[in-house]
C-alpha cells in the first residue's frame, strides 16, 4: 500500500548536483519576457478574434479584443507564479531543469532558438523549453561554451 498517489514528475524539484559538480550558471524565467509574451498573444488574438468577429457580422467586433485582455490576462496572472518560478541550471557536466531534468552535456546535440526562448534537443531526440529567458541568444552561447562548442 502506497502513501497516496504518485507525484507528478513536473513537481519534482530542482535536480541535486552530483558529488564533485559545480554549477556554472542559473537561468531563471525573466517577469518582463513572461508579461511581454503575454502582451504579444493578447495583441495577436484579439486582432483575430475581432476580424473573425467582424468577417461573421457580429455588430459588437470589439469583444473579440476584450475578451481576449480578459481571457489571455488572467490566465497569465494565475500562472504566472509557476511560470516564472521556472530555473534551469548549468553545470560543468548536465543542464539541469526544473522538472527534475538532467541533460549530460554530451547529450546534447542542438540549443535552438523559438520565438526567444531556447528549445535544447537531445542525442535521443528528446526536446526541453527553456522558456521566458531574458537573453536567449547570450544562453545559447553559454551551453554551447560549456559543451565545448559539441555540435
Amino acid at each position: 500500500m502506497t502513501d497516496g498517489p504518485a507525484r507528478d514528475s513536473l513537481f519534482r524539484g530542482p535536480h541535486p548536483l552530483a558529488e564533485g559538480e559545480r554549477l556554472v550558471e542559473t537561468f531563471r524565467a525573466d517577469r518582463t519576457v513572461y508579461w511581454r509574451n503575454t502582451l504579444i498573444l493578447v495583441v495577436v488574438f484579439g486582432t483575430l478574434a475581432g476580424a473573425a468577429l467582424l468577417a461573421l457580422g457580429n455588430p459588437y467586433p470589439w469583444i473579440g479584443p476584450v475578451a481576449a485582455v480578459l481571457a489571455l490576462g488572467l490566465r497569465s496572472a494565475w500562472l504566472a507564479s509557476e511560470a516564472l518560478a521556472a530555473e534551469w541550471r548549468l553545470t560543468d557536466r548536465r543542464l539541469l531543469g526544473p522538472a527534475g531534468q538532467a541533460i549530460p552535456l554530451g547529450d546534447i546535440a542542438d540549443v535552438k532558438p523559438v520565438f526567444g526562448d531556447l528549445v535544447v534537443i537531445t542525442r535521443s531526440g528528446e526536446k526541453f523549453l527553456m522558456k521566458y529567458l531574458r537573453d536567449g541568444a547570450a544562453t545559447r552561447a553559454r551551453i554551447e561554451a560549456a559543451r565545448g562548442g559539441r555540435a
